[in-house]
């Protein structure tokens, strides 16, 4: 959907929605096969992206390159956790966890940039057909990270399936990578909707509202709770609008648009800073950066901007 006409001249060409789209066949057939593994691990042509916790390894250029052969990411200290992500025209390529004050070391290498994925994907610092592949490891890495211990018997796992599964050596349970999903949702009142402020947010932004979906909770349920919970207003029908992996650091974000059926404004303050209702023509000028008191919407990569585009752009109806 990049470079796609924009039905709002104003608002110019349909950006790429970040970490989305990946090239990658990710192969899961492959994930067992010991022999077909290291036939991938002895392939000069496997390439592998570099994770040191929140950083991110490239090298320097541009734009920025972060894709490295296996031997220079083993160059980088040792790897504490490894996974298969998939082929890219039948290359093999890796996600490649280093310690994170091994990467925060690699800082110091003029040939190196080190930064986090949010920074690289707001700036734009990589191609993005890298986005969705790092996306990928970082979330798996980072769930290693995080289980390394059996939770059913206390006893450390060990790494099987190529990096997709960890399993207990003494009470054989498995152990998957885990993605937790989140509504993101834009209410919209005829031609106003509703945006709300996290404390956390640049002072000038504005966004949708979010919240994860909980145990036996269906997506539109999820999306009529938080709006209650978060901002006073019932809502009614509910409408997909399209997902984003978002790996900060495993959640998978469901947009949605949402009608109102209130209007008045009670603000949980525990969530939000506050929240209002904004005219189409007002996030117009968000979009586009003219607002006359500098008020803007979150940037391209993040499925926030997508959600209030199309519905700057597009007749959302909820038939």
């Amino acid at each position: 959907m990049s470079d796609r006409p924009s039905p709002h001249p104003t608002l110019g060409p349909s950006p790429v929605l970040g970490y989305t789209d990946s090239r990658l066949e990710r192969a899961a057939e492959l994930r067992t096969n010991r022999a077909a593994l290291d036939t991938m691990l002895a392939d000069t042509r496997a390439g592998a992206y570099v994770i040191g916790g929140e950083m991110i390894v490239t090298k320097k250029g541009e734009p920025n390159r972060p894709l490295f052969t296996l031997d220079e990411a083993r160059g980088f200290g040792p790897a504490e956790e490894m996974a298969f992500l998939g082929h890219l025209d039948g290359a093999p390529r890796f996600g490649v966890g280093i310690a994170p004050a091994a990467a925060e070391a690699l800082k110091t290498r003029e040939d190196l940039l080190v930064t986090d994925l949010r920074s690289i994907a707001v700036q734009g610092l990589v191609d993005g057909e890298h986005l969705p592949p790092i996306a990928e490891a970082k979330a798996v890495l980072h769930w290693h990270q995080r289980h390394r211990f059996c939770s059913n018997c206390g006893a450390r796992t060990d790494v099987v399936d190529a990096g997709w599964k960890r399993l207990c050596p003494s009470c054989k349970t498995e152990h998957f990578p885990r993605t937790d999903p989140v509504v993101i949702m834009l209410i919209v009142d005829g031609d106003q909707c509703l945006l709300g402020r996290s404390p956390r947010f640049a002072p000038t932004m504005w966004s949708c509202l979010a919240g994860f979906i909980e145990p036996g909770e269906a997506i539109e349920d999820a999306v009529r709770r938080e709006t209650r919970e978060e901002a006073g207003i019932l809502c009614g029908r509910v409408k997909y609008f399209r997902s984003q992996p978002w790996p900060f650091p495993t959640s998978l974000m469901i947009g949605c648009h949402a009608e109102a059926k209130s209007r008045d404004i009670v603000v949980d303050a525990t969530e939000l800073e506050a929240a209002r209702w904004f005219s189409k023509n007002e996030i117009v000028t968000m979009l586009t950066r003219t607002h006359a008191e500098g008020l803007t919407t979150p940037p391209p990569v993040a499925i926030a901007h997508h959600i209030i585009r199309d519905w700057v752009e597009n007749d959302v109806r909820f038939d």
